[in-house]
């Protein structure tokens, strides 16, 4: 294994940074409210840090988040990659590739996501769905949605032709309830999704699949999303510990600083290694992707440390901030509230934990 990012990738994690950095400040976040700001999306767009990922893969995709996470950026920059451009790019049909992705790049077309399958949606007729997504996350800023089936089989709907009603979140994610009564939808491949061709299968590295047809679709996007986002919850998790560190440096108490005291630096230290179990999990589900190689069970394993060291840390950043971390305006909470969303977004600590153990039960887990 080599996480080392290459020059292109740590060219674009950089240039990320500075965005993200320079844009995605206190004063924007408060003015957004709970929707995205328009402004910083369309910068990312235009630095090309979406049409980028295509090139430096998802392990590019993880380092990219972690910016985002940094300083909760409130831009639909995961869901429209991940379900956008990754997507559409391994799984896509020619058509769908040339129509797409020239949109999702330049940020006109935004894709999020309607995953995992809770049996709400049901495909009926030629190309019609029926059924509700109750939460499907940044629904309000896009233009079309990937939603899975009773099947497994992935759909692109555009937001236009379905219900969209705004639903918030305990982060501000601009999310909303899809409800489709009939609604036309293409499938992600085009016509035939029964089986991957040639092409897909070596994009998207079908090492890391088990078998072939929708249900392996599906489940390589849906690994892909909980690796990413595992990505964007390492992010989150060291903006908080560096607030946390920034605060209990310079708050005294008794002349000392607070991080003199043995039980806030033994606090930090906890917060700090969960935060690395949660970034080199991802590192490695999303090198293994780009390499071709299986990464179902490394996923998960992402997943899993995202969810349960994230919310710890999340907790322990507010909690280091005594009771200013109880002010509902500091940015301190901002973390809080995204790292307890993306805790059970995608499933829950418990959820994937049991998925993992049901995989390696099996005899489908990775060597």
């Amino acid at each position: 294994m080599d996480f080392t990012p290459t020059e292109e990738q740590a060219a674009a994690s950089e240039l990320a940074a500075r965005i993200f950095g320079d844009l995605s400040t206190h004063e924007r976040l408060a003015a957004a409210g709970t929707g995205s700001d328009a402004e910083l999306w369309k910068a990312l767009c235009a630095a090309g840090l979406v049409t980028a990922v295509e090139e430096t893969g998802l392990l590019g995709l993880v380092l990219l988040l972690e910016e985002q996470g940094r300083t909760t950026a409130q831009v639909p920059f995961a869901v429209s990659c991940v379900y956008g451009l990754l997507a559409v790019s391994a799984h896509g049909s020619p058509e769908q590739r040339e129509r797409l992705l020239p949109g999702i790049g330049d940020g006109t077309v935004v894709v999020s996501g309607a995953l995992p399958d809770h049996g709400g949606v049901r495909a009926h007729g030629e190309s019609e769905l029926s059924g509700t997504a109750a939460v499907v996350p940044w629904l309000r800023d896009a233009t079309h949605v990937l939603v899975a089936d009773e099947r497994k089989r992935l759909w692109l709907v555009r937001a236009a032709d379905a219900a969209c009603e705004p639903v918030e979140t305990t982060a501000p994610w601009s999310a909303g309830r899809l409800t489709l009564d009939g609604t036309s939808a293409e499938p992600l491949g085009g016509a035939s999704t029964e089986r991957l061709d040639g092409a897909s299968a070596e994009r998207a590295g079908r090492a890391s699949l088990r078998g072939s047809g929708p249900s392996a679709v599906y489940d390589d996007v849906l690994a892909t999303a909980r690796t990413a986002f595992a990505g964007l919850q390492a992010g989150v998790c060291a903006g908080s510990l560096a607030r946390a560190v920034e605060h209990t440096n310079t708050r005294e108490q008794f002349g000392r600083p607070l991080a003199a005291k043995q039980g806030v630096q033994l606090r930090a230290a906890d917060a700090y290694m969960d935060t690395e179990a949660i970034r080199v999990t991802a590192y490695e589900a999303a090198w293994r992707r780009d390499e071709g190689l299986p990464y179902a069970t490394h996923a998960l394993t992402a997943a899993w440390w995202a969810s349960e060291a994230g919310q710890r840390v999340v907790h322990a950043g507010q909690h280091l901030h005594g009771g200013t971390g109880a002010d509902l305006e500091h940015p301190v909470h901002r973390h809080f509230l995204w790292g307890r969303q993306l805790d059970a977004y995608l499933g829950c600590g418990s959820e994937v934990l049991q998925e993992l153990g049901e995989l390696i039960a099996h005899g489908e887990g990775e060597a």
